[in-house]
């Protein structure tokens, strides 16, 4: 929200009638780094769509045994009828009111977990799960800083939030609404993960995906309720502005997608795409593949060109085949380094070359260093890419 609000009202006032980041990116780069992002945020959207959908699938499993797919029909046809009508000016209306339902029931679950623990949820932690109190163990550094670049390389590809900047009334409205959404966010995120910690603390098997929830869990038919209700209202937030993000890249940019396929009807065209799309993510969603992993290799995708588009707003003449270039080799190096299932082993860390190559640092930090390299490999382009500049 932060790096938005720098990014946002410059990117407003060079496209007053912009609709993506994409016409930024075609503007600066040309139609090579314009296809190549439009891979990369459309992967990203859908990845994020199955893993929203499986959210919510896995819950319900989890809570009543429902089959996953059952859950992931539904779900994505409540979505698809109310959003391929009603488009994106419905979806800020319903994320109001999702809103308030987010809030007063993540508030609730604030008072009911804290309030139920023995100890206090400190001396739990400390009692029970020292190492992650802990200044000195490394996991909690690199873990840190993995999921910092992660979300913030992501979310400055993701469509649904750049529709929200150009939609903004003025630049004053836009800077409030996003100081505003990064507190608020901040201490959603902070009170989620800290309740990971209890979690993990009562509970060292504890599935990831469901830690808060199960937190909460109880044979109270109100509270499981209000349970369903949160994580609905959670999931149908996000897939609506995710499906329209989708509908809105492939509306300005499908000449450049296909211009077959886009010739003409762009609006039709695009909800008979976004129906297949669905099918697909209710087939993905329905073999309940890990949530987290799915977003991680989401993340990578768009780490691995965060710097250099992003660069460009300070850089206008920046070079297009040095940028793609940047772009496919950060890429490359990231998958390489990039954990298997099992977080265990990589591409390149125990396949490629048998894992005593490498120090025990890489090989227990994988997923670390897998978006580390791609952004040190921008980096190292930018800086001979200013060498090669101050020569000329």
């Amino acid at each position: 929200m932060l790096l938005l609000y720098n990014f946002g009202p410059k990117i407003r006032k060079d496209f007053p009638k912009g609709l993506t980041l994409t016409e930024f990116i075609k503007k600066r780069f040309g139609s090579g780094i314009l296809k190549l992002s439009l891979f990369l945020i459309l992967f990203y959207l859908t990845i994020f769509l199955i893993a929203e959908v499986t959210a919510i699938a896995f819950l319900l499993n989890f809570i009543s045994k429902t089959p996953l797919w059952i859950t992931a029909g539904i779900t994505l046809i409540i979505c698809l009828l109310y959003i391929l009508r009603g488009g994106f000016k419905l979806s800020i209306i319903t994320d109001k009111y999702q809103f308030i339902i987010i809030a007063v029931l993540i508030f609730s679950s604030l008072i009911l977990i804290l309030g139920n623990l023995e100890i206090s949820s400190f001396e739990l932690i400390k009692e029970n799960s020292p190492n992650l109190l802990s200044s000195k163990y490394l996991p909690n550094y690199t873990a840190g800083l993995t999921f910092f670049i992660a979300v913030a390389a992501t979310n400055l590809f993701h469509q649904g939030n750049w529709q929200r900047v150009f939609a903004a009334k003025n630049d004053l409205i836009l800077k409030k609404s996003l100081i505003y959404s990064s507190i608020i966010t901040f201490l959603i995120v902070f009170w989620m993960g800290y309740a990971g910690l209890i979690s993990h603390s009562l509970n060292s098997k504890v599935i990831p995906d469901l830690a808060f929830f199960e937190l909460i869990l109880s044979n109270n038919y109100l509270l499981i309720i209000s349970l369903l209700v949160l994580a609905l209202a959670l999931t149908l937030s996000t897939i609506d502005t995710l499906i329209n993000a989708i509908s809105s890249i492939l509306i300005v940019n499908g000449n450049q997608i296909s211009k077959l396929i886009f010739r003409n009807s762009l609006k039709k065209r695009s909800n008979y795409i976004i129906i297949t799309l669905s099918i697909l993510v209710f087939i993905l969603a329905s073999k309940g593949y890990s949530i987290l992993y799915l977003f991680l290799l989401a993340d990578l995708f768009c780490c691995a060109a965060v710097i250099t588009i992003f660069y460009a707003f300070f850089k206008k003449k920046i070079n297009s085949k040095m940028s793609l270039l940047s772009i496919l080799i950060s890429l490359f190096s990231g998958i390489l380094f990039f954990p298997s299932m099992d977080f265990k082993t990589s591409i390149l860390v125990g396949n490629l070359l048998p894992i005593e190559f490498f120090s025990s640092i890489i090989y227990n930090n994988l997923l670390f260093f897998s978006f580390i390299i791609p952004i040190a490999t921008q980096l190292l382009f930018i800086i001979l890419y200013s060498l090669r500049s101050s020569f000329k």
